[in-house]
């Protein structure tokens, strides 16, 4: 059975990712812990674990809010992911198995069927499934160790970008597969590399319509809700 904090942690998760809670948005811990039914003790417990996702920014003795997710920080994520996932993509068809492949198929599948629904949310979701299987299937702990961390913002970012050609990037992510099925190492890492730098400067640009480059957390964090007077 989830722990509190599990269950704080996973709700929120899922607000942050299909952007319910914007970036740059002022997190109210009275508020949240009703809404979640539970105590402030495992709901500051789960913000930080959101922190070090990267999707949650804390404050000391002020409070937290989304992470702005700037477009400062999406080429740091594209810079990371471009080589890390090329890597990922050259181990997996390397050590290819075939449980692997049919979870990859199966993402693929899922993808396409989403998109053909307009469903933005299971297109991101069948989307991050698909790295973070070619990362399990790579079968390198320390690869492992060092996407976890991203794999969060990897998810938040195809749900901010879900207006990229959702087909192209069906498209893409079948070579990748073909290359990986049949071996192809070297081709596996170039695809992968190719795939992910082709979104980079559509999801710069986005970044700069939704996040809140000139942001102060402490000043959004300390901020307090005006209370509103009764009527009469």
């Amino acid at each position: 059975m989830a722990s509190l904090r599990d269950r704080a942690y996973q709700e929120l998760r899922r607000r942050i990712v299909s952007t319910e809670l914007a970036p740059g948005q002022r997190l109210v811990e009275r508020d949240l812990a009703a809404e979640l039914e539970v105590s402030r003790i495992p709901l500051r417990e789960a913000l930080r674990l959101l922190e070090a996702d990267g999707l949650v920014v804390l404050v000391p003795h002020k409070g937290a809010l989304v992470s702005p997710f700037t477009p400062a920080d999406v080429r740091d994520l594209f810079d990371v992911r471009e080589s890390l996932e090329a890597l990922a993509a050259r181990l997996t068809a390397e050590r290819r198995d075939d449980a692997g492949l049919a979870r990859l198929k199966g993402r693929l599948a899922a993808a396409r069927a989403a998109a053909a629904a307009g469903d933005e949310d299971g297109v991101a979701a069948a989307n991050a499934g698909f790295h973070a299987d070619l990362v399990e299937m790579a079968a390198n702990p320390l690869l492992s160790a060092m996407m976890r961390p991203l794999a969060a913002r990897t998810h938040w970012l195809f749900r901010l970008t879900a207006q990229r050609d959702a087909a192209q990037q069906c498209a893409e992510h079948e070579e990748l597969y073909a290359a990986i099925s049949a071996g192809q190492a070297s081709r596996a890492a170039e695809l992968a590399h190719e795939h992910v730098a082709s979104g980079r400067e559509t999801s710069i640009r986005q970044a700069e319509q939704w996040s809140l480059p000139d942001v102060d957390p402490a000043a959004v964090a300390s901020r307090r809700r005006r209370r509103t007077r009764p009527a009469g």
